[in-house]
């Protein structure tokens, strides 16, 4: 079994040169294929963009399963307690509002934690084959 790393924990404002960034992060942080994990963090991120405001302080968070099997935890954090995620249905000629239904498909679950100083979106991602 091995011993998991410690969180990745990321301070940043939320502008959309810094999904890249945060990306690249969570890659090396992990030291193996996560697509799903970066797509995931991706969305997460781009919602606090688009529904927060850009510039928006954010933090994010990923910790590795411990052993070799559980899922990686990714938080991501705002402080603007009534903005909420609200899955929708975008029609095919809409450009945006799939990122919480691609969440859904690849996270094993995901939901949102009030606290006194905003909410926190976390979701658990598998890590291993499939999830490159």
């Amino acid at each position: 079994m091995r011993t998991s790393p410690p969180p990745l924990a990321l301070e940043l404002a939320a502008y959309p040169t810094a999904v890249a960034e945060v990306r690249r992060a969570v890659r090396e942080h992990l030291g193996v294929p996560c697509g799903d994990v970066q797509l995931c963090v991706s969305e997460l991120l781009t919602n606090v963009i688009l529904h927060v405001g850009e510039g928006a302080p954010v933090s994010v968070r990923v910790r590795c399963p411990d052993g070799e099997d559980g899922p990686v935890r990714v938080e991501v954090g705002d402080r603007e307690p009534h903005t909420w995620l609200v899955v929708r249905h975008a029609d095919e000629e809409e450009e945006s509002g799939r990122g919480l239904l691609l969440l859904d498909a690849v996270a094993l679950r995901w939901g949102v934690t009030q606290n006194g100083h905003g909410k926190t979106v976390w979701c658990d991602v598998p890590l291993g084959p499939g999830s490159g």
